[in-house]
């Protein structure tokens, strides 16, 4: 019997978008990989400065090719309670990034749906079954779980992938207010104009001194700057392609990327209990995630300009 056409059209922007979102994870974690590199012979800070003014290039460009304008976003109080998340997120997973296991600070940060729809049922009202609720809880015991704060092993620095990931929770939770009609552009310009901040603040606080970039470290800033672009683009089609139920899942496949980067580029050791913790944060967020029955479905917001 042949499928209708809807429900091949359906697979069809489902697969395409599970392909975006797929590409979106990977260069991601190519961004955050080439990111540690680039602070081993330069300060955080100032990396973090670069690779922001650079992506906020490319998408000024953009906005000039397409004569959108730019201002127009500074009116919106959201977008303003979306900038100083996004700072406060990058900043703190930037530096989480350059002093922390990479596979580590991936794998918490794969607790940011868990985290969304814990604020979305705080600040929005949603309603929340019990059954998801644990699953909160459980998302968030999986995050202890990785850091082990009663170890001997614990290490505070571990605290500032948690920091950065109640950062990007925020800012997910803003942009699902902001108006719809902020372009990617738009939206993709004030998101590394946020990072250019973190690095300022970052350089500031430190006292950072800046140095020029040697042949090495200016291309992984290079790569760094393109991975993110690229990420922030395909992870945009993702959004807008397909359903967000079907599609979303996917993002834990940087958790994969992460892990990998970590363990064949920077020799990290992977201990039991990193398994063990990630396991129970994607499967957390995966139930979260499963539409809910009756008239009052809760799922993770449908985001624009999430990074």
């Amino acid at each position: 019997m042949a499928r209708s056409p809807d429900i091949q059209t359906n697979s069809r922007a489902n697969l395409t978008g599970i392909l975006w979102m797929t590409v979106a994870m990977a260069f991601f974690s190519l961004e955050d990989a080439l990111f540690k590199e680039a602070g081993q012979s330069m300060a955080s800070g100032q990396v973090i400065f670069l690779f922001g003014l650079g992506g906020a290039i490319v998408f000024w460009l953009g906005l000039r090719w397409r004569k959108e304008p730019i201002l127009v976003a500074i009116q919106s109080p959201v977008m303003c309670v979306r900038m100083v998340c996004e700072v406060i997120g990058r900043m703190f997973y930037f530096l989480a990034l350059a002093l922390t296991p990479l596979s580590a600070t991936t794998a918490i940060l794969q607790a940011t749906p868990v985290v969304v729809v814990l604020g979305a049922a705080i600040f929005f009202s949603e309603r929340v079954s019990l059954l998801k609720w644990l699953a909160i809880v459980t998302g968030l015991v999986g995050v202890l779980i990785i850091l082990r704060p009663d170890s001997n092993d614990f290490s505070a620095l571990s605290l500032l992938a948690v920091v950065g990931l109640i950062g990007f929770a925020g800012r997910d939770l803003a942009s699902r207010a902001a108006p719809v009609s902020l372009s990617t552009y738009v939206l993709g310009f004030y998101g590394f104009l946020a990072i250019i901040i973190a690095g300022g603040i970052v350089s500031l606080w430190n006292g950072t001194q800046i140095v020029w970039p040697d042949g090495d470290a200016s291309l992984a800033l290079a790569g760094t700057i393109l991975c993110g672009v690229i990420a922030y683009i395909a992870l945009m089609k993702a959004m807008r392609t397909g359903e967000v139920s079907t599609v979303t899942p996917f993002r834990y496949s940087r958790l994969l990327f992460g892990v990998a980067l970590g363990y064949f580029i920077f020799d990290e050791a992977l201990s039991p209990s990193f398994w063990l913790g990630s396991l129970v944060i994607v499967s957390s967020g995966l139930f979260i995630m499963l539409p809910s029955r009756g008239p009052t479905p809760t799922a993770y917001p449908k985001t624009e300009g999430t990074l």
